[in-house]
């Protein structure tokens, strides 16, 4: 406990100045394989969860977004992972989460197997409605949200959805989690906070379904980014170097937001197919089959371009460090997280 302690206190004295905001995004593997599992977990205190809360502690956010937290209707799992987080040594009050499509049932055979109801025919992959869903936690207050998952994939313009049968077509929509614009209320005004988690590029056929959703899911921000100043966050699942997908919206993107380009301080030795990558691992945020993708870039804060960013880092803590066996143990995933000035927002300015 006392080497706990002295980590947290070692983020918080080099962590975001007074005047910075330090955002984040972390899939903490806060999913389980059936409803209220997690809660049990939490309550349990089980220990994937505390080394969960360990990690965001010792970064010592302002916000979150939270891309891989089971959703149940009460808000239940939630809360208590807030409260875990409290008692971690740093509370964050403020929390906004939806149902997120991933579990949500279509009522149709969308994989064609014969059979409804199986994770492959939600509107996003899952065995339970709100599996593996979406979060937001934050110490300042949040405004009213923008939920647009309910967007259907046909309706996004220029959308590369392949041909899909008319019932499926006319329920399909194009979020596999979730995208909501959630304000932060700064002393400078609202920050909007675009959060999204994207389906892999993988797992499909020829068709490519989940490649061309990936991208749109991505696409989709290029038509609602706001006049206020904004932060993309959560998991593209995309890797722009390496791995598998369609590059060409989140690159777009790249034209009114600026990459940080997070680095760890630890990356692991590169053998095996991490070897043939051509991406820096130090931008790496996730732990992957080394026999498959190897290590990946698929978790990104990307500011607004006229937003000052003051500092950024991947938490990849080398073994020695005192803090390496929790972030170990609670995902493949790494915490990403960017220091933004919040002088470059501009004077104060109304709620947006």
């Amino acid at each position: 406990m006392q080497a706990f302690v002295w980590i947290v206190t070692a983020f918080l004295a080099t962590g975001a100045a007074a005047q910075d905001l330090r955002v984040a995004t972390y899939d903490p593997g806060l999913t389980r394989k059936g409803p209220g599992l997690l809660l049990r977990d939490i309550r349990r205190a089980d220990p994937q969860v505390l080394a969960a809360a360990q990690v965001i502690a010792a970064a010592a956010p302002d916000v979150i977004v939270l891309t891989g937290i089971d959703w149940d209707g009460e808000g239940l799992a939630l809360a208590a992972f807030a409260e875990a987080l409290e008692q971690a040594g740093h509370p964050m009050p403020h929390r906004f989460a939806a149902r997120p499509n991933s579990g949500m049932p279509t009522g149709l055979d969308a994989n064609g197997d014969g059979r409804r109801g199986g994770a492959e025919d939600a509107q996003g992959f899952g065995q339970f409605s709100g599996q593996n869903g979406m979060a937001i936690l934050s110490r300042l207050p949040l405004g009213s949200a923008t939920d647009h998952s309910a967007v259907l994939w046909r309706d996004l313009p220029g959308a590369l959805m392949p041909p899909l049968a008319p019932d499926a077509a006319a329920v399909q929509r194009l979020s596999s989690t979730a995208h909501w614009d959630v304000p932060v209320l700064t002393e400078r005004g609202a920050l909007h906070l675009l959060a999204w988690s994207a389906t892999p590029p993988v797992f499909d056929g020829p068709e490519d379904r989940n490649g061309r959703r990936n991208h749109d899911e991505a696409a989709f921000w290029l038509r609602h980014l706001p006049a206020a100043p904004f932060v993309l966050a959560g998991n593209p699942n995309l890797d722009l170097a390496d791995g598998e997908g369609r590059p060409e919206a989140m690159m777009a993107l790249l034209d009114h937001a600026q990459d940080p380009r997070p680095r760890g301080a630890f990356q692991p030795e590169q053998t095996g197919v991490n070897a043939g990558h051509r991406g820096d691992p130090a931008l790496d945020t996730g732990v992957f089959d080394p026999a498959g993708p190897g290590n990946l870039r698929v978790d990104y804060i990307l500011p607004a371009k006229t937003l000052r960013v003051t500092g950024s880092g991947v938490v990849w803590p080398a073994p020695g460090d005192p803090l390496a066996p929790a972030v170990e143990a609670a995902s493949d995933h790494r915490l990403v997280w960017v220091d933004i000035d919040l002088e470059s927002m501009g004077p104060g300015q109304a709620d947006q």
